[in-house]
C-alpha cells in the first residue's frame, strides 16, 4: 500500500469496505489511464482471491473462455478446464471456489472493465445481479470490486440500475485524474524533481493522469518531455486520443465531434448551441452523449453567475484532449520548442490555467480561509449592447458571508505587472459587474497568477487576496 500516492479519500473509504462485517459491492469508475486497477490491485494485494478482466470486442465466447482460464489460475488447476456455456454456470463455478475461503477469511474478488464483459446478448448483467443478489450478498467476508473506464455506462448500468442492481452497490469511487499536489508527489516518488512552473505546463499537456506521467524521465524538462511524448511518431500522446475515444465509447464519432468544437470554442457552449453547430437531434441521446463526456471526465458544465439551474456552459477539461485538439493533431511535423514560443501558446497558456484554477477550487478556497464555507463557483460575461463596455469574469466565488470573491486569473513566466490601462480595466470590471448583477455583497477583487503581481501603487490600490501556483499545490 505504500506504493499507492495520494488517494487519501479513496484509501479511507477502501479500509472501510474492509473493517465490516457486511458483503460490500463496490463500483470504481473514472477514464482510462487514471490508475484505477493500481489502485485495487495495491490496496487489496494481501485479500485478493480473484481477479478477471473484460476483454475489448471480445464475443462471449471468448469472456467465457478467458474467465474459465483465470479461475483455473487461481485454483492452481494443472489442466485446463472446459470453458463454462454461459455466465450463469461460470458464476457457479465462481461460488465452487470461494465458499471455502470466505469461511475463514475477508476476500476481495476485482472484476475489472466490468462494461466490457457485458457483450451483447450474452446475459452477463442479469447473471452477475443473481450471483450477487441470491449468494454474494450473504457472504460478509466477500468484497466484491467492480471497475471500469467506461464512466457513463458504470453509472447508467450499474449505479442507476432499475433491475436487479437496484440500490445493491454498497459504495462508488469516481477515481479523478491527480490534482497538482499529488502530480508533484507522484512524480517525486520516481525521483524526478521538476520547479512548479514546470509541472504546470506538465500538467496543461497532460493532466494529472497517473499513465502519461510514468512516462517522464529523470533529468528531462518539461518542453523536452511534451516534445518527445506528443510530437515525434512514437510518443505516448501522438495517437493517443483516437484510441482513448474508441475504447470508451461504442460510437465515438459524435463524442470526438464535440470535443472538437468545444476546443475551437475556448468561452464554452450551452446544450443548445452544440446542437445547432453540429446539426444533430436535440433527443435524450444528446443528452446521454453529453453525459458520457462529462462522466468520463473530458468535459465539465458549469452555471455562468446568475443564470438559471439547466442553463449550462460545457468547457473541456480534460487537459490532454485539449492539448492534443490544439497542438499534437495538426503540428506533428514540427517540434514542440517551436510552437511554445507563438503567440498561439502565450495565449492558450492563459485558458489552460483557468481551467486548471477551476478544478483546483478548493486549494483557492484554502488559501482565502474559506474552506469550511459554503460557496457556488462560477464565470461571469456580460456582452455590451449598442457600443457599451462588455467584461468577462474567469472565476467567482459567491460566499454564503455575503461576499463575492472576484478572480482575475493571470499565467505568466514571471510576475504579472498592473498598469495604469489594466488598473482602468479592473474599475470598469468592478463597476459593470455591480450594476450588471444589482449585487449588494462586498466583493474582493481577487488576483491569481503564476508567479504573483509585482507590488506596485495600482496593486496596493485593487488587490484585496493573492494566490500564486504555489498555492495550488497543496
Amino acid at each position: 500500500m505504500d506504493k499507492i500516492v495520494g488517494r487519501e479519500i479513496e484509501k479511507k473509504l477502501l479500509s472501510e469496505v474492509l473493517a465490516t462485517d457486511e458483503a460490500e459491492l463496490v463500483a470504481v469508475y473514472g477514464r482510462r489511464r487514471v490508475g484505477k486497477t493500481f489502485l485495487i490491485r495495491e490496496f487489496f494485494q494481501h485479500q485478493l482471491v480473484f481477479e478477471f478482466s473484460g476483454k475489448h470486442n471480445a464475443g462471449l465466447q471468448e469472456q467465457l473462455q478467458n474467465f474459465s482460464l483465470k479461475i483455473d489460475e487461481f485454483t492452481h488447476s494443472q489442466f485446463p478446464s472446459l470453458a463454462p456455456q454461459n455466465w450463469q454456470e461460470a458464476f457457479n463455478r465462481l461460488k465452487a471456489y470461494l465458499e471455502p475461503i470466505i469461511t475463514t477469511q475477508k476476500a476481495v474478488i476485482f472484476l475489472d472493465e466490468f462494461p466490457w464483459i457485458d457483450s451483447p446478448k450474452s446475459n452477463f448483467l442479469s447473471s452477475f445481479d443473481y450471483f450477487w443478489n441470491d449468494w454474494a450478498s450473504r457472504k460478509p467476508n466477500l468484497k466484491v470490486i467492480i471497475c471500469g473506464s467506461a464512466a457513463s455506462w458504470m453509472i447508467r448500468k450499474v449505479v442507476r440500475n432499475r433491475g436487479g442492481l437496484h440500490n445493491r452497490i454498497t459504495r462508488k469511487i469516481r477515481l479523478l485524474p491527480f490534482n497538482l499536489n499529488e502530480t508533484e508527489l507522484f512524480l517525486q516518488s520516481r525521483l524526478i524533481n521538476l520547479d512548479r512552473f514546470q509541472l504546470l505546463e506538465l500538467y496543461m499537456a497532460m493532466g494529472g493522469v497517473p499513465h502519461y506521467l510514468k512516462e517522464l524521465k529523470k533529468g528531462e524538462s518539461s518542453i523536452q518531455a511534451i516534445d518527445r511524448l506528443g510530437f515525434t511518431k512514437d510518443g505516448l500522446l501522438n495517437e493517443e486520443f483516437k484510441n482513448l475515444f474508441v475504447s470508451l465509447f461504442k460510437n465515438p464519432n459524435i463524442h470526438m465531434q464535440i470535443m472538437r468544437l468545444l476546443a475551437r470554442k475556448t468561452g464554452g457552449l450551452t446544450r443548445s448551441e452544440l446542437i445547432k453547430q453540429l446539426n444533430i437531434s436535440s433527443g435524450g441521446s444528446t443528452t446521454q452523449i453529453i453525459e458520457e463526456l462529462e462522466e468520463s471526465g473530458f468535459v465539465t458544465g458549469n452555471r455562468p453567475f446568475g443564470k438559471a439551474k439547466n442553463e449550462f456552459l460545457y468547457k473541456i477539461t480534460d487537459e490532454y484532449s485539449l492539448f492534443y485538439l490544439r497542438f499534437i493533431e495538426n503540428n506533428k511535423n514540427q517540434s514542440w520548442l517551436v510552437i511554445k514560443n507563438t503567440a498561439s501558446w502565450r495565449s492558450w497558456g492563459g485558458l489552460a490555467y483557468e481551467a486548471i484554477c477551476m478544478k483546483h477550487q478548493e486549494a483557492i478556497k484554502k488559501a482565502l480561509g474559506i474552506s469550511g464555507m459554503y460557496s457556488d463557483i462560477s464565470s461571469w460575461k456580460y456582452v455590451g449592447k449598442d457600443g457599451a463596455d462588455g467584461t468577462q469574469i474567469d472565476l467567482l466565488i459567491d460566499r454564503s458571508d455575503k461576499c463575492i470573491n472576484l478572480c482575475e486569473i493571470k499565467f505568466s513566466e514571471s510576475e504579472y505587472i498592473i498598469d495604469k490601462q489594466y488598473a482602468t480595466k479592473i474599475q470598469q470590471k468592478l463597476s459593470i459587474f455591480k450594476e450588471q448583477t444589482k449585487t449588494r455583497k462586498t466583493i474582493f477583487f481577487t488576483a491569481i497568477s503564476t508567479y504573483g503581481f509585482k507590488e506596485n501603487e495600482y496593486k496596493l490600490r485593487w488587490v484585496q487576496n493573492e494566490i500564486t501556483m504555489n498555492d495550488l499545490f497543496v
